[in-house]
């Protein structure tokens, strides 16, 4: 009678050292993530007389790494196309975004039946560095006498240039995990330029046309996008022992 309750209470003790590891086994992470987006947003700028005057369209893709389940690094690429109408003139001015971006998750991110802790659904934040690159195309509309900027030069027609500038990309958005390998994610990003910054109309004339300087909020150039995005995850985590697989 001792015996066999002496294998009972081995027994019990095995499984509870070995419940962890369960556990872990079917709570599958994955270290490595990709996806792409697709949204709008809106330019703020020197030829802007209202913030929302001039909606973008986006698009792109992203690849992150998790470093666990709420910190992570993300690379991403957006193409925007900016246009906007100045005095008879309009301007397409195609730009591409790069950034370098940390991410945190204010849950624990993921699919596990054995841990209350871990959730399907969080909000998240994310603050980094970007670079855009704008290849400018100004067009005339087909007036027979060219638009005046502060009676001085004409402005210039079919112009076409390209630029760059850097920024600070930062925002906040939510993930819902709705597949062991998929999730939907939502997120609104607001670019701060830094460096060579007021040059996204495409033009040194559209550099302050109306003489506002420093005074002007819209002096310097911002774009802020909100986009819809899928998101695959790849590149299972290593288990720690062989009695996961």
């Amino acid at each position: 009678m001792q015996r066999g309750f002496c294998i009972v209470r081995l027994v019990g003790i095995l499984w509870m050292l070995m419940f962890p590891l369960v556990t872990y086994a079917d709570a599958k992470e994955y270290r490595c993530e990709v996806g792409m987006q697709l949204g709008g947003g809106y330019y703020v700028g020197d030829v802007n007389k209202h913030i929302f005057m001039t909606p973008l369209e986006v698009y792109g893709g992203q690849f992150r790494y998790k470093f666990d389940q709420r910190w992570a690094l993300q690379v991403k690429a957006q193409r925007q196309r900016l246009s906007f109408e100045y005095k008879s003139t309009t301007y397409y001015n195609p730009v591409l975004h790069l950034d370098a971006i940390a991410e945190f998750n204010f849950f624990r991110f993921g699919i596990d039946a054995h841990d209350r802790r871990v959730k399907r659904f969080t909000p998240f934040v994310f603050l980094g560095i970007g670079a855009s690159v704008f290849a400018r195309d100004a067009s005339h509309k087909g007036h027979t006498d060219y638009p005046l900027l502060n009676g001085q030069q004409p402005l210039l027609v079919q112009a076409k240039e390209v630029g760059a500038g850097i920024y600070l990309p930062v925002g906040f958005g939510l993930k819902w995990k709705f597949h062991e390998r998929w999730q939907l994610q939502a997120a609104w990003q607001h670019q701060v330029y830094v460096i060579k910054g007021d040059g996204l109309e495409g033009l040194a004339e559209l550099d302050d046309p109306d003489n506002m300087n420093g005074t002007n909020i819209l002096n310097n150039d911002y774009v802020s996008t909100m986009t819809i995005g899928v998101v695959y995850e790849f590149a299972r985590k290593k288990r720690i022992c062989h009695f996961c697989e």
